[in-house]
């Protein structure tokens, strides 16, 4: 996986898009968030590659969450770092952070990145979850 082309600036600005946010500094915080509880779901490889999206808090030193979340907890423990969200809220933002992410990376990269998470991300990343009706 390489986001080396991918600026951070311009990924906030695709997060804005998909997600219809009103003002950057909006995009530019739930990006923060959600990439900040994703970071402590991957291993510290998938951290590198990410590492020019990625907050200055998801450094590699940063320990691993305990244990692997579902997407419905890893959507339910983002939600209380959002501002006013409710859970509808939290899984659109996180939608939109991790379907901007799908779209800057290509499909094989995001195919790697889902690889490493539990099933039933595919569609946190706006995708279909192939994996689930298999």
């Amino acid at each position: 996986m390489t986001v080396t082309t991918m600026q951070p600036r311009s990924f906030t600005e695709t997060v804005r898009e998909v997600g219809q946010y009103r003002t950057e500094a909006e995009a530019e915080a739930v990006t923060r968030t959600v990439l900040l509880a994703l970071s402590a779901h991957l291993p510290a490889s998938e951290r590198t590659e990410l590492t020019p999206l990625l907050p200055a808090e998801a450094n590699l030193s940063t320990p691993l969450a305990p244990r692997p979340l579902t997407a419905r907890e890893f959507v339910e423990s983002v939600a209380p770092h959002i501002e006013n969200a409710t859970p509808a809220t939290a899984r659109w933002h996180v939608t939109s952070v991790l379907t901007a992410l799908a779209q800057q990376l290509g499909a094989p990269q995001t195919a790697r990145l889902l690889a490493q998470l539990p099933p039933g991300y595919a569609l946190l990343f706006g995708l279909a979850d192939l994996a689930a009706v298999a």
